[in-house]
């Protein structure tokens, strides 16, 4: 079995939950391949032969992340990066994007990916904040999947962010894996 997981993640909390759902799937198909890569990395060739496609990216404004809400996010980071230089006590900020943030987006990768015909079977999740309204990015990239020809293997799932940033809930990672293991 061929596992491709793609992942959008500014912060490395996303980027985190994609690599504990694909220890999830190696626990409980130890003969699987598989490839996890960030949006930037996934091209067509390596994903199309996937039998399942597991695709992740973290919340904004109650749903996908956009061009817009991603330079917003990061600027925010720099913001405050700055704000911590001028203060003696703050040397450093808490929370670094992810080598690849400023690149492209699920939304972008999503008009690239061609769709199939075959349906195979894909999965989304996403990271989000625990409050009313939060929303979460996992049904919008199911639909999306869906829209490609993909057939739902899971339905859509949240991981929990602790802040705007991360980091993760205590225990997300152990779901996201239990999530990855029960995958088919």
């Amino acid at each position: 079995m061929r596992v491709v997981i793609v992942y959008e993640s500014l912060f490395g909390n996303t980027r985190q939950v994609a690599e504990a759902i694909g220890e999830g799937v190696r626990e409980s198909r130890p003969d699987a391949e598989i490839n996890c890569l960030r949006v930037a990395e996934a091209d067509p060739e390596r994903v199309g032969p996937a039998d399942l496609l597991v695709v992740g990216g973290p919340t904004h404004m109650r749903g996908m992340t956009s061009g817009l809400s991603r330079k917003m996010g990061l600027k925010a980071e720099k913001n405050e990066k700055k704000e911590g230089e001028k203060k003696a006590d703050a040397q450093e900020t808490r929370h670094e994007p992810e080598e690849g943030a400023e690149g492209p987006g699920l939304r972008d990768w999503f008009h690239a990916l061609p769709k199939t015909g075959k349906g195979p079977h894909a999965a989304a999740f996403d990271t989000r904040a625990d409050f009313r309204m939060a929303g979460g990015a996992a049904p919008a990239i199911a639909r999306r999947l869906k829209g490609h020809g993909y057939q739902l293997a899971a339905e859509p799932e949240g991981f929990i962010i602790e802040d705007a940033e991360g980091p993760l809930r205590e225990g997300e990672l152990d779901r996201a894996r239990a999530w990855g293991a029960a995958l088919d």
